[in-house]
């Protein structure tokens, strides 16, 4: 019995690293996906979209703000590293539009 748990421990962290790895990496996404929103939302509105995202974002995130018509698209890119410098570092990125409101010139 001994020797089988020591043979798939390995394993078992292994798996277990990677669940903790995915849970990190679509919480970023979900960070994400807010802050694109609330970005879009704020540019539409003429408010300043960064400064509405920066709470949602970690160090090195970046927004990106662009207007088309009456369109505001709102781009967050996001790094993810829930495992620290164990794992490779992995870009997550949302993206979300809003209209533009009336009286707001782009």
């Amino acid at each position: 019995m001994t020797a089988e748990l020591a043979a798939g421990l390995p394993a078992v962290v292994a798996v277990l690293a990677l669940a903790v790895w995915a849970v990190g990496t679509v919480g970023m996404k979900v960070r994400a996906v807010d802050a694109a929103n609330s970005a879009a939302i704020a540019a539409a509105r003429g408010e300043d979209a960064q400064e509405v995202a920066d709470p949602y974002l970690p160090d090195g995130a970046s927004v990106t703000v662009s207007i088309e018509g009456d369109l505001v698209r709102a781009t967050v890119v996001a790094p993810s590293r829930p495992l620290g410098p164990l794992a490779p570092q992995v870009e997550v990125g949302a993206v979300a539009t809003a209209v533009l409101e009336s009286g707001v010139t782009g």
